[in-house]
């Protein structure tokens, strides 16, 4: 689905992507972890050319996104994002934060794309919230609904950067929880997050990135079991 080939990123003398490449393939679910300033969120933002890598090549479903002449809004119709702070329009209902994209797009008119918002809302236990204001809300409640305001849009893959950091604790578990149903629904998914356990649990695969490089990739049981270098046994020692 996605091959990436020497990313690289760099903020004037700091170098956060530094030549990294890979691929994603449909369905899998890819987890990234590794240590605050290691370029995690840089490359998954990089993806969907929210950040513009310095140099090399994106490749989604057979189009390179880094060739300038590609539409790139198109393409990230396909590609859902979750943001660490939810970024829903706070003078807007919960229905129309929703429903706000399909509509402008002209993918679902605007009967169609309130039908569908209320079934995903339904779907998430929070279809009594429609006509709320997120100031309202819970942040568990902020997160579920931007996963849905995704969902709407039918991506082929969802991007969640760090999607829980910024939650009460007690929170966490709930949007954990709709990102596990949808992991096992067969979503292509690429996860950003500190949550260990989410990572053992869901990942087809995880990536560790220090130093802005994939430092080491593997299963679960070959990350949190079998750590091969000591960068990483270090960093799971911190964490775990």
């Amino acid at each position: 689905m996605i091959e990436f080939s020497n990313l690289t990123k760099k903020y004037g003398t700091n170098v956060v992507l530094n030549g990294i490449s890979g691929k994603i393939e449909k369905g899998e679910k890819i987890v990234i972890i590794g240590p605050s300033g290691g370029g995690k969120s840089t490359f998954l933002r990089c993806l969907n050319l929210l950040e513009t890598p310095d140099s090399g090549n994106i490749v989604f479903e057979g189009t390179s996104i880094t060739d300038r002449r590609t539409d790139i809004n198109a393409v990230r119709r396909k590609m859902g994002m979750v943001f660490q702070h939810f970024n829903l329009f706070p003078h807007l209902s919960v229905i129309k934060n929703i429903t706000l994209a399909p509509t402008m797009l002209k993918i679902l008119d605007e009967q169609e794309a309130e039908s569908r918002a209320r079934e995903l809302l339904d779907r998430i236990g929070l279809l009594d919230k429609a006509d709320s204001y997120p100031a309202s809300l819970s942040g568990g409640q902020k997160q579920r609904i931007a996963i849905v305001r995704s969902l709407i849009m039918n991506p082929d893959v969802i991007l969640f950067d760090e999607p829980t950091s910024a939650l009460d604790p007690e929170m966490v578990g709930e949007v954990l929880s709709l990102m596990k149903e949808l992991a096992a629904g067969g979503m292509t998914m690429i996860c950003v997050t500190h949550e260990m356990a989410f990572a053992r649990e869901v990942a087809t695969r995880i990536l560790f990135m220090d130093g802005g490089r994939i430092a080491e990739e593997g299963t679960p049981d070959d990350i949190f079991g079998n750590p091969k270098s000591d960068r990483l046994k270090q960093f799971l020692n911190a964490v775990l």
